[in-house]
């Protein structure tokens, strides 16, 4: 499909997609720090390290029970009423809360509320939370009483008439099969169970956020959203709960508007519940830019024709948990080096809220461990806090690099090619000031802008953040 014909077909289909190269979306787009597994004792220890470095918000996984070790656990509830799993319980969550909120950080919450955990290899019935953990909390009644969000606990909460009838999605192009039948892994799994967003679920899934929201969470992250209709999402976020708080949704697509997966289920969703979302045409097409054979102008305007969503909607990245954890993502891991120029770009462009992902090597590829405080991303956290509301125009581009900047006061450079780059600028026309210094957070290079033409020079492979002194 050429670029015009898309163009067409993102306005007709309601796409927010503006451009980005002249428009000034976000005057706060504070970046997130997505504490993938982090334990929340973990967190609260490192809320001023967190707020130092310059993140504003803590995006933390699934509160409520769950049990297991492995990390995909913490995304099959169990009940909503307590918070318990190995990440810690109630009081641990209030306390990381607490202490973010002591260093102005706030807290986002992850929310799974389209499945219940998978427990067919354990009993047959769909009573949640079951019998084993109702004798877990009868065992130490005092402790769960303490940790108890809302309800009784000494009964189940869900049973299988708050269930969509078993099966398993087959065609993952099939809008309804995606909404209402159950995500399975094969060789005769019974998969996920399927709630149904009957008066009873909803209500108690609204008492859990209202609850989160008691304890000062600020935001939600609803996980798999696509798999959830509108009608349930719109439910259960009322314009009560959505009030002062920020809600994206999780909508993996392998492209932008043309694509089935973006026209199908990501643009519905944004239209129909207002909702922010994560911005998976633009990770689609930086990875398309900085790959080999790829160009960097494909990043000069990329909402023009539906490969980004608008700036005041989207979540930007380079890397989710899911891309390295689950095998059918992976071919989406970016080379290092080309993460790394993703990230330049999404911290200096203009639109979006950034999210920085680190977790602690889950995946086995040593690249995410402690990334939220590696040098260069601290450079760009530094980058992004300095520019926020400034407007983006971009100077020049070819198929190797693109040079823009954030009005006078930042110019950012990114070169995906083996060899270096001379970016002449006439900073009259492109407003810098002269007699001024743009020192580079993360080289520490810098350009004394004293004339009309300045040359930039990009080092092959890497990226510049200019920022004036």
């Amino acid at each position: 499909m050429n670029i015009q014909s898309t163009f067409k077909k993102a306005v007709a289909l309601g796409a927010i997609a503006l451009s980005s190269a002249t428009i000034s979306h976000n005057a706060s787009a504070d970046t997130i720090l997505h504490a993938f597994n982090w334990e929340y004792d973990e967190v609260a220890q490192k809320a001023k390290e967190i707020a130092d470095l310059g993140y504003k918000k803590v995006l933390v996984s699934p509160a409520y029970k769950s049990t297991g070790d492995q990390w995909w656990a913490r995304y099959q509830p169990q009940d909503y009423r307590v918070i318990d799993n190995p990440l810690g319980d109630t009081q641990d969550f209030k306390a990381m809360v607490t202490a973010l909120k002591a260093h102005g950080v706030e807290t986002y919450a992850d929310i799974v509320f389209n499945h219940m955990a998978n427990e067919a290899h354990q009993r047959s019935d769909l009573n949640y939370p079951g019998a084993a953990v109702l004798a877990e909390y009868a065992q130490d009644a005092t402790k769960n009483e303490a940790n108890k969000l809302f309800g009784d606990i000494t009964d189940n909460f869900l049973a299988a008439h708050d269930f969509q009838a078993p099966g398993c999605i087959t065609d993952y192009t099939n809008v309804h099969q995606v909404q209402t039948l159950r995500l399975c892994g094969g060789n005769g799994d019974s998969g996920l169970p399927d709630l149904d967003p009957n008066n009873w679920v909803v209500e108690q899934q609204k008492l859990y956020l209202n609850k989160l929201k008691s304890f000062g969470v600020t935001g939600f992250r609803v996980d798999a959203a696509k798999h959830m209709t509108n009608y349930h999402i719109n439910a259960v976020f009322t314009p009560e709960i959505k009030a002062n708080v920020h809600v994206f949704g999780e909508i993996i697509t392998l492209g932008g508007a043309g694509h089935g997966d973006h026209d199908n289920f990501l643009v519905p969703y944004l239209n129909e519940t207002g909702h922010n979302a994560y911005d998976f045409p633009l990770f689609n097409q930086m990875f398309n830019a900085f790959k080999f054979g790829g160009s960097m102008n494909l990043l000069v305007d990329p909402g023009a024709y539906g490969q980004a969503l608008h700036g005041s909607r989207a979540i930007t990245f380079s890397v989710t948990h899911d891309i390295p954890l689950n095998q059918g993502f992976r071919h989406q891991i970016m080379d290092p080096t080309d993460e790394k120029l993703a990230n330049a770009y999404i911290m200096g462009r203009d639109g979006g809220v950034p999210l920085i992902y680190s977790d602690h090597n889950e995946s086995g590829d040593n690249r995410w461990q402690d990334f939220y405080k590696r040098d260069d991303i601290k450079g760009m956290l530094k980058f992004h806090n300095a520019l926020q509301g400034r407007g983006m125009q971009v100077i020049n581009h070819n198929d190797c690099m693109i040079l823009f900047k954030r009005d006078h006061a930042g110019v950012v450079g990114i070169n995906k090619c083996g060899n270096g780059q001379d970016v002449w600028v006439n900073t009259a026309t492109d407003n810098l000031y002269w007699h001024r210094n743009y020192r580079d957070v993360l080289s520490n290079d810098v350009q004394r802008v004293s004339s009309q033409w300045h040359k930039f020079y990009l080092p092959a492979r890497s990226a510049r953040m200019w920022l004036m002194e």
